[in-house]
């Protein structure tokens, strides 16, 4: 009897176990998440918020669904939207707005450009003032990793506009 209570013990720890998880992981790719992470970018800079449109949400996850098979980062090539794209064994949507803003410090605003060679423009898109409408998607690859994308209505990065 001892045994069956043991068992059933470890039984319900894996459960909770697993239930946390992933929760764990769904916690950081909904919506809201994405929204915050980028107006937590974008209130550093005195710029207004970005909100969820679903119509930009669908078609970041048809665009998604593209790159299952191979979760090559290659842009949709869409012009109706600004677009972040990012990849990763484990990455959350969080996290790919996490890296994207972690360019910033690559970005001169005096010059209105990236400095020393680096990567800055996923930066400049986050915070870019007139995109207004944001929508993301995040898919599992069949190789296991993660392909994420976010789209942004109206587009940003525009030559010779500051973001911000």
């Amino acid at each position: 009897m001892e045994i069956h209570k043991k068992f059933a013990h470890s039984i319900l720890l894996l459960f909770v176990v697993l239930a946390t998880s992933q929760y764990a992981c769904q916690a950081q790719n909904s919506p809201q998440d994405y929204v915050d992470a980028h107006n937590a970018a974008r209130a550093q800079v005195q710029v207004g918020p970005i909100a969820w449109d679903d119509n930009v949400a669908a078609f970041a996850q048809s665009y998604a669904n593209q790159r299952i098979g191979d979760c090559n980062l290659v842009h949709s090539g869409n012009k109706q939207y600004g677009e972040n794209i990012a990849w990763g064994t484990d990455l959350t949507g969080q996290a790919a707005v996490d890296m994207w803003v972690s360019e910033k410090p690559n970005y001169d605003y005096s010059s209105n450009s990236c400095v020393g060679g680096s990567q800055c423009l996923h930066y400049t898109q986050v915070v870019w003032r007139n995109s207004v409408r944001l929508g993301c998607a995040r898919v599992q690859c069949s190789n296991g990793s993660w392909f994420v994308t976010c789209n942004y209505d109206p587009p940003g990065n525009y030559i010779d506009q500051r973001p911000y």
